[in-house]
């Protein structure tokens, strides 16, 4: 008859012998497992569009390059795939207004309670979209928006943000305030969501992205991050090749 002092110690020997170091293998390459296998991230690769019309698309990407230009240093909205990231938005779940309650009553709401409409995103965008194609032609001699000097759809964007420019049958306020809120996410959302295109925005800022650690820089105010930001993707020298 074993007592609990006997069993442990059994216990532990046979632990040890049957973990023994002499089995152990050294790790190369890659680690010999998958971190969860079972819930991988959906990634948005550049592509046709999923939403967007053609001519819906030109001029979105016109629009997210005013509201982000480019500078010596940083793409603009287009180049940083924030049309993309907006596109693949509308055509998910955000669009749809998905896990919102969007059944009535529907009142006029002060602007912390947000949106008080059945509108839904995908809806908003596609109204707003004919509706300022409508504009611009009837004022601009025919032209689209992404056919106006930079100037020029400044001035819109301008009139949109202020009330100043009515757009038939749409809140033109509440499609600038929709803009204004989505572009940005598609300029420092992660990568693989389509937008922040070779993490850009990131960069821009000096924003670490989920890199392992970086305590010695929280404090460090006023000097320019020096390492790449790491992407929910990982970064490509990490990624091991198949020979």
């Amino acid at each position: 008859m074993f007592d609990r002092r006997s069993f442990i110690v059994s216990s532990a020997i046979w632990f040890i012998g049957t973990t023994s170091l002499t089995r152990a293998s050294i790790i190369r390459d890659h680690m010999p497992w998958s971190p969860f296998p079972s819930s991988a991230p959906e990634f948005e690769r550049p592509g046709p569009w999923k939403f967007f019309t053609a001519d819906e698309a030109r001029v979105m990407e016109a629009i997210v390059d005013r509201i982000i230009p480019p500078d010596d240093e940083t793409p603009g909205g287009k180049d940083a795939g924030c049309a993309t990231f907006i596109d693949r938005q509308l055509k998910g779940p955000y669009g749809s207004s998905a896990g919102l309650y969007t059944l009535g009553p529907y009142k006029k709401g002060t602007k912390e309670q947000g949106p008080q409409s059945p509108q839904t995103p995908a809806g908003l965008y596609r109204k707003a979209l004919a509706a300022l194609d409508k504009y611009c032609k009837a004022t601009r001699g025919g032209r689209s928006f992404d056919q106006l000097s930079p100037e020029q759809q400044d001035e819109t964007l301008s009139g949109l943000e202020t009330g100043k420019i009515e757009l038939d049958g749409i809140d033109a306020k509440g499609f600038f305030d929709a803009l204004l809120k989505d572009v940005p996410e598609g300029f420092f959302s992660d990568p693989i969501h389509g937008g922040n295109r070779d993490m850009a925005g990131w960069k821009m800022i000096g924003f670490p992205g989920i890199r392992y650690d970086y305590r010695e820089w929280i404090k460090r105010h006023n000097e320019r991050y020096p390492y790449p930001p790491v992407s929910i993707a990982g970064r490509a020298d990490w990624t091991p090749h198949k020979s």
